[in-house]
Formats: C-alpha cells, sequence, structure tokens
C-alpha cells in the first residue's frame, strides 16, 4: 500500500485554517513538523507550544485526486511562498523497524552508554543504561542531557546523595544510581514523567530503596551532594532560592536546558550561593556547574 504527502510551510498561528482545509479534502493524518530548528519547550503539563514556522506534512489516499486541493492551496496568501507544494508518494514499509535501525547505543564519555532495549550493549562491562530513544521526557539524543550524562560519567559519585530535579525519563537519576550513588531522588511536575522514571529505574534493576520519586510539594527537606537540573532557565531561575536550600555546604549543581544567550541570567540567579564554573558549551545549548558556598 502507499499514500500521497503534500507537506505545506506556514505560520504557526494559521495552522487552524489550513488544517480545516486539507482535512475537508481527505487528509487521512496531520504531522506537525519544525521548519526552522527552533526549539521549544513544554512549560506547563498539558499544555502544547509550538514553533513560530511549521511544516503541515498531510497524508493522503494513494487514489485521491489532490488537484483541486493544490489549487486551493496555491491561492492561499498564508502560506509561505517557498512550499513547493508537491506531491509526493510515500511508498509503504515496516515503519516500526525502519524506526529501530536508526538508533545505536550512545557513549557519554568512556565508560558510560545510552542503549535501546532491542540491542546488545557494544561494550558489556561499561555502565549501560537501557533506555529506548524517542521517548517525550528524554534519552540522551539531546544536547541538554547529553552535556549533564558527560558530566556524570566523570564525577565522582560513590556514596553520594543526588536529586535529579525534572527528571522526565529518570535517565541522569538511572545514569547517577548505576555510577555509585548511593540515593536519588527523583522530582517532576509531571506525573507521567514520575511513572516513566519508575518504569525506568525498573528496567535497569534499580530499586526503590536507591530511587524514589517525588511530585515538587512531596519533596522533603534535605541537603543533597549534588543537584542536576536539566530543565529551562526561567524555571531554574526562579527555583534558585529553594535549590540553594537542597544542596549541602560545598555540594555541587549542574544545571542545562539553557541556550547560550540565557547565560548570564542564571549566572546571576545562582552566584549568591553558588561559586559558578565556566559554561560548557554543545550547540547552542549550555551546562552550568557549581559549587555551594559554606
Amino acid at each position: 500500500m502507499s499514500w500521497q504527502q503534500i507537506n505545506v510551510s506556514i505560520r504557526s498561528e494559521h495552522l487552524a485554517t489550513i488544517e480545516k482545509i486539507v482535512m475537508e479534502h481527505g487528509a487521512l493524518s496531520i504531522t506537525y513538523l519544525d521548519a526552522a530548528n527552533q526549539p521549544v519547550f513544554q512549560k506547563k503539563p498539558g499544555s502544547t507550544p509550538l514553533w513560530d514556522n511549521t511544516i503541515l506534512s498531510c497524508l493522503f489516499p494513494a487514489d485521491k485526486n489532490l488537484q483541486s486541493l493544490l489549487w486551493l492551496l496555491r491561492a492561499q496568501p498564508i502560506i509561505d511562498n517557498d512550499t513547493s507544494l508537491e506531491i509526493q508518494l510515500i511508498e509503504d514499509k515496516d515503519w516500526e523497524r525502519s524506526w529501530m535501525a536508526n538508533f545505536k547505543a550512545m557513549a557519554f564519555g568512556k565508560t558510560l552508554w545510552i542503549c535501546p532495549s532491542w540491542q546488545e550493549p557494544p561494550d558489556p562491562n561499561a555502565v549501560n543504561v537501557m533506555l529506548d530513544p524517542g521517548l517525550a521526557f528524554g534519552s540522551g539524543t539531546h544536547a541538554t542531557t547529553a552535556l549533564c550524562l558527560r558530566w556524570l560519567e566523570q564525577a565522582d559519585l560513590m556514596g553520594k546523595h543526588v536529586i535529579d530535579y525534572g527528571c522526565g525519563s529518570g535517565v541522569l537519576a538511572i545514569a547517577a544510581s548505576l555510577l555509585g550513588a548511593a540515593t536519588i531522588h527523583g522530582v517532576d511536575n509531571d506525573p507521567q514523567a514520575i511513572i516513566a522514571t519508575i518504569d525506568n529505574s525498573q528496567r535497569n534493576q534499580i530499586n526503590d530503596a536507591q530511587l524514589t520519586t517525588f511530585l515538587p510539594q512531596e519533596l522533603p527537606a534535605m541537603e543533597a551532594d549534588i543537584l542536576l537540573a536539566n530543565i529551562l532557565a526561567e524555571p531554574l531561575i526562579d527555583l534558585a532560592a529553594k535549590f540553594s536550600t537542597l544542596v549541602k555546604a560545598g555540594g555541587q549543581i549542574v544545571l542545562s536546558g539553557i541556550l547560550e544567550n540565557q547565560i548570564d541570567q542564571v549566572l546571576t540567579a545562582y552566584t549568591p550561593q553558588f561559586v559558578m564554573g565556566e559554561p560548557s558549551l554543545e550547540g547552542d545549548w549550555v551546562r552550568l556547574n557549581g559549587t555551594r558556598l559554606y
């Protein structure tokens, strides 16, 4: 079986208009794609942030006559003039196997790997976190997570007490545990992320005594050796005072999810309580590390 596909590039505020047109002309599905490599994040559970410029990838039956739809779309002034509006033929394939074939185990430093569940770890003697890629809450493929994983791989975690604030899939918490941390507290404001962290920690044979999870309002008072927060610059700034109470004197803080042009704002929020080190960059993204003042 095959399908026809039309891609439409458009400003996100006009999505509803074009969606209505293509659905009325028999679209089977519509997929949103980033048209300009713009990072966007869900700031609140349940919200649906969109890129400023979006590509609507519209799928139709192979035998559908789409000429009238093309004529109508080309007449729309809200559609990007650079859009070719051509019909593409999409052949059928085993999409699940095709998707799986695109993902390989990833190394972070010399000893830490993130491995999809359907592949054997390249190095059985390494620290192997078994975690499937493509999870909504993070699996190591994004630069912000990679920056944190590389920090963890070289850190002395033996016997340490760690907080992973914004734990998502649990990838950082699981890595910290397998690298020797004594206890990890995973915190997230999304209950689905808490479920994901628990499921993934069990897959990696981490028990409840090693890794516990909390919604933010449930986290008890404590002083951790290390606090990891891979979230966004805005909440990192808002949480600076709270984080200072959660890290013991001489403890370390690791912050990610920061764009290069946000470094100064985040540093300003943390320098009263932390001695901050030099930023570590990957692409447009930054990791900041600091030590809690005595």
